[in-house]
This record gives C-alpha cells, sequence and structure tokens, in this order.
C-alpha cells in the first residue's frame, strides 16, 4: 500500500488507471461485503498497518489514514483510493515488505472498499460493519490454574492478546501463549526485577516459559516484535 501522499510517482500512475476504470463507481458497491472486507484487512493488513476505524495500529507500513487524507481534501474520489488499494494489494511496491496477494478474489474488493470507505474518517464503524471485529484485548482476565497461565494472541491479527488482564498464584508458573492468527508473535513477562520471555511463533504455534518462582506484585506481559507493544499487545498480571 502507498507511503506517504499517495498522488505521488507511480501511486499517480494506478490513480489514474483507477480513475478511468471507476469514475463511475462508489466507494462501496451492492456486491461489497464491508463486514468481511474489515475482518480480512485487520486479520492480513492490521498488523502492519494503522486505520483507526478498524482499530488497527500497524507501524510497518504506512498510516492509510494519513497516507490519504491530504488526497482526499484535495478531491480524490473515494472510488479512486479503492482502485489505488486495490491494486496495490495485487502489485506491492518492490521496495516494501507486503507480498503479492495477501488478500485473493472477492476478498481484494472488499479490503478496498473497507478501506476506501473509513481512510481519514472520524468516528466509530456501526451496525454490522461496527460489530465485525470485537475489541482487541476484550475478553475474560487469564486465570492461572494448575500452574499454567494461557494467554493467548487475538486470533483475528490484531496486535493484541485475547485479554489485557491476568491473574496468578506466587510461585512455580509456566505461561504461554497460543497463536492462531497469520501473524507472528510472542509473549514476556517483566517487573519487580523479574523477566522471561517464550520464542516467536507463527500460526500454530506455542511460545511458552517458566519461571521457578513467581513472586507477588504486578508485571506486564507483551510481545517483543518491534511496534507490537507500542501498538498495545501488551496487559497486566496481577501476582497473589
Amino acid at each position: 500500500m502507498p507511503r506517504g501522499r499517495v498522488v505521488t510517482g507511480a501511486a499517480m500512475a494506478i490513480s489514474a488507471v483507477a480513475l478511468s476504470a471507476c469514475g463511475s463507481q462508489t466507494a462501496v458497491q451492492s456486491s461489497d461485503n464491508l463486514a468481511q472486507g474489515k475482518q480480512m484487512f485487520v486479520a492480513k493488513c492490521g498488523a502492519c498497518h494503522t486505520l483507526a476505524r478498524a482499530g488497527t495500529k500497524g507501524s510497518v507500513g504506512p498510516n492509510l489514514d494519513e497516507a490519504f487524507r491530504e488526497s482526499i481534501s484535495e478531491g480524490m474520489g473515494r472510488s479512486v483510493v479503492r482502485g489505488v488499494v486495490a491494486e496495490q494489494i495485487k502489485i506491492p511496491s518492490r521496495l516494501g515488505k507486503m507480498p503479492p496477494n495477501l488478500v485473493r478474489g472477492d476478498d481484494v474488493t472488499d479490503v478496498a472498499a473497507y478501506v476506501a470507505s473509513t481512510a481519514a474518517m472520524t468516528g466509530k464503524d456501526t451496525g454490522v460493519v461496527g460489530d465485525a471485529v470485537k475489541a482487541a484485548g476484550a475478553g475474560k482476565p487469564a486465570v492461572e490454574a494448575g500452574g499454567t497461565l494461557e494467554i493467548d494472541a487475538d486470533p483475528t491479527g490484531q496486535l493484541a492478546y485475547v485479554a489485557d488482564k491476568a491473574s496468578a498464584t506466587a510461585g512455580a508458573i509456566t505461561i504461554k501463549m497460543g497463536n492462531k492468527s497469520t501473524v507472528q508473535h510472542d509473549i514476556a513477562i517483566t517487573g519487580n526485577g523479574v523477566s522471561g520471555k517464550g520464542p516467536v511463533v507463527g500460526q500454530g504455534g506455542t511460545s511458552e516459559f517458566k519461571l521457578s518462582d513467581l513472586p507477588a506484585g504486578t508485571y506486564t506481559y507483551f510481545c517483543t516484535l518491534p511496534g507490537h507493544r507500542a501498538a498495545g499487545m501488551q496487559g497486566t498480571l496481577t501476582v497473589k
């Protein structure tokens, strides 16, 4: 997806194509599934891109609100934004890190329509689209059982754990994180002079580590991958 101001250089050529192909179209068409587009964006793109209404805070790629804000304010139609996003998904810049065909088929049009309809907009999504992705970290607090505390990564691809609060009993403990998302994550804790970290794992993996004696106190658990903790992938562990 484009970096910085959209209508520059190669992106201008893409915009010209989008204008000729989509000039009579709105950003959203009757066949678009915006709820699906939001879900796919969060799962596949949110770890790298910030988009306020999607609730994503990725920093590897451009902030999409800022990337399109000036061009939209200067009159770029959202149908053009849709075309730019779709083309960037299909043929990403060789200078970036986004792989080609990150999403395919109808998902491309749904993601492009969702981004085009929400980029640089304030407020929150409503209705079915608003409910399409649950709030990051909104699950019930994780509780240690039998010496094991499991705090899984958010399966939707958001930079978050399923819970942002956890509790445990002082003593020996195994801390583990299952990862069902398509984004790599790990889990670590710090506090009270204690630290521990599990390995980075991809989809289907488990990151875990053991501590022989975790004293009572308050700790922070977090993902150590660049940008993940800053984007909100952390929580508070209370040990009694």
